[in-house]
């Protein structure tokens, strides 16, 4: 019973910044299932069977505020779905030694991809309402439903990113439409895994755990996307990543550290974490300084 709330919390937590960032839900929800020694393809096959009823919710949510784009919806989700099921397919086909490991390189890679982007770039505004091309739209699609349905998450560490950094369209719009289209995502690699490994490789319990709370989460995410700055999020989402998947890593037959020199590595990792957090959080005051001195030089004076 302890297990189920502690999911159900994960799931809450996971789908509030999901909400409201546009990723993370899977990478999250994976990592702990990893971590409590859940086999690589089931981790995934559970967090995907809750994502189908998250991802539904969360799309429904970003819609009624105005937070959806359908024609990136439909462009970037049905390939989404292709590449989803030719991952989960493929990670059913690896041995469990083999697939943990694997796993946790491609999260940790994520993780890091997630801190790195959010702390040190910010987000491009020039490009603003030019549309998205289908040629972009669809080999990323396919790249981020194979990353998703392998790593137990990408699709947006890979998706959200790489529409923000296109400038075309407004964040808001992008965590939206990133998430409404994982329905497509979460159903393809739900049935490749159910195919690949049948009902017994995944523990409906704590799916329904996660997707209990992320269905409390998900429009309370949708409706915090306008006021959470994505930069100091980010940054503090990819730190829980990189620390999680490097205590796997660490504790592996790949690396397989010990005592000081293990410790030396988790402190490196929090110290690396905690820096990145600051940096975010003064970098987005810098920009709310620029912001108002702006408006106030911009404001007329009156006699």
């Amino acid at each position: 019973m302890q297990t189920l709330v502690l999911l159900a919390l994960v799931g809450l937590g996971a789908q509030l910044v999901d909400g409201s960032l546009g990723m993370a839900y899977g990478v999250t929800s994976t990592t702990l299932l990893l971590a409590v020694g859940t086999n690589p393809a089931a981790a995934s096959a559970t967090v995907h069977l809750a994502e189908i009823g998250t991802t539904l919710a969360s799309g429904a949510a970003h819609w009624r505020f105005g937070n959806v784009d359908w024609r990136v919806v439909v462009r970037i989700g049905v390939p989404g779905a292709i590449g989803a099921f030719a991952g989960a397919t493929f990670l059913s086909w690896l041995s469990t030694e083999l697939a943990k490991p694997v796993m946790s390189l491609l999260l940790l890679g994520l993780g890091l991809y997630v801190l790195l982007r959010f702390t040190f770039q910010g987000l491009r505004t020039d490009q603003l309402g030019k549309p998205l091309r289908r040629r972009f739209l669809t080999p990323l699609g396919l790249v981020a439903g194979f990353m998703d349905a392998t790593g137990g998450g990408g699709w947006g560490p890979v998706g959200t990113p790489a529409i923000l950094a296109s400038g075309r369209l407004e964040p808001r719009k992008v965590v939206g439409s990133i998430d409404t289209s994982e329905f497509f995502v979460a159903v393809a690699a739900s049935l490749g895994f159910l195919l690949g490994l049948g009902t017994a490789g995944i523990n409906a319990a704590w799916a329904v755990a996660l997707l209990i709370g992320g269905l409390v989460a998900a429009p309370i995410a949708a409706w915090l996307v306008r006021l959470v700055p994505p930069r100091v999020l980010g940054s503090a989402v990819g730190g829980v990543i990189v620390l999680t998947n490097v205590r796997t890593l660490v504790g592996s037959d790949l690396v397989a550290l010990e005592g000081p020199a293990r410790a030396t590595v988790y402190a490196l990792v929090v110290a690396g974490w905690v820096a990145a957090v600051a940096h975010s959080v003064r970098a987005h005051r810098r920009l709310q300084a620029a912001a108002s001195t702006t408006e106030e030089l911009a404001a007329p004076v009156h006699a």
